[in-house]
């Protein structure tokens, strides 16, 4: 979809709900309780689906399925990222009441950067077709190595670019100064540790788009479904942050069903120009692998279903 009206419009829209969110609804810090955060979710998944029917009327069946296929897999990849969440709030001994603040700001800058990812993936991929193949054997690369990587070993701060170049640059408070990232002592601007745990999460979220857009890349090659799909995803990833926060621990097949799904879509692209797989096919598989890996992991609970316990760096 070409129209830039489309695109003025849907992100002007995106904008006034995100100005609702921060400073109507959550202006008050506070801490968001489990029914909170369910109807919360509700009303995004609602408003995704509800999206996803527009298309159907405006685009098409094909485009919808496309919508509703990535939305889906970007939403379940979502859903896996919350544990490192969890590790990165652990670590820093987050406040709750403040835990809304630094996913709303975080996700912000994850909308720019995804942007910009997706609509250079979008170019590279018209103008030069063999990465496709490049794509395709990444993601089979990422899915292998995903089901073979333990989720509380990927958190590492103190070896973060980021953090560390802040840490060395910036002047910091001790405490989290009431919630602000930023604030001024004897006229001199000083960073809050609640700005470092930011830089965290932004830049974990980097790594998590490495592995998503090219996965959303080969389900649609419309910039306006792709930038869509991830767009709707991460609106509900806060809520969905604190309605699954406490009990994350209990879908732990759920990574080995990502990591499939990952081979699965990377296996797609580098068939493509040999076998076109029907995309209500590939829909029914993803669902089918989310479907298999959230059951058995309620069937076969783990024995051991504690979270890591990494050090903690204190921000209170």
């Amino acid at each position: 979809m070409d129209d830039i009206y489309f695109w003025v419009i849907f992100n002007a829209f995106i904008l006034l709900l995100l100005g609702l969110d921060l400073f109507v609804f959550h202006r008050k810090e506070h801490v968001v309780k489990i029914k909170e955060a369910l109807l919360w979710s509700a009303f995004w998944i609602a408003l995704s689906l509800l999206f996803n029917v527009g298309i159907y009327y405006w685009m098409g069946s094909g485009p919808a399925m496309e919508f509703l296929t990535a939305y889906l897999i970007e939403k379940s990849l979502s859903v896996d990222n919350l544990f490192v969440f969890i590790l990165i709030f652990s670590f820093f001994k987050v406040p709750q009441q403040y835990q809304h603040k630094i996913l709303f700001w975080g996700i912000i800058g994850a909308l720019v950067l995804r942007g910009i990812f997706i609509l250079v993936g979008v170019a590279l991929i018209a103008k030069f077709h063999f990465i496709i193949y490049i794509l395709g054997a990444f993601l089979i690369y990422t899915g292998a190595k995903m089901a073979f990587t333990k989720q509380d070993d990927e958190l590492h701060p103190e070896q973060n670019p980021l953090i560390v170049w802040a840490s060395q640059k910036l002047r910091f408070t001790k405490t989290a100064v009431g919630g602000k990232f930023f604030t001024r002592i004897d006229g001199k601007l000083h960073a809050t540790p609640l700005f470092l745990v930011l830089i965290m999460v932004e830049s974990t979220d980097v790594v998590f788009a490495a592995d998503s857009i090219p996965a959303i890349l080969a389900i649609s090659k419309d910039p306006f479904i792709v930038y869509t799909s991830n767009v709707f995803a991460l609106l509900g990833l806060r809520a969905l942050y604190f309605a699954l926060a406490g009990i994350m621990q209990l879908f732990h097949y759920l990574h080995y069903g990502l990591s499939l799904i990952l081979v699965f879509i990377g296996a797609k692209l580098l068939l493509s120009d040999i076998y076109h797989m029907d995309m209500r096919l590939a829909l029914l598989v993803v669902a089918g692998i989310l479907t298999v890996s959230i059951v058995a992991s309620l069937l076969f609970p783990k024995k051991d279903n504690e979270l890591p316990q990494p050090p903690n760096a204190d921000v209170s």
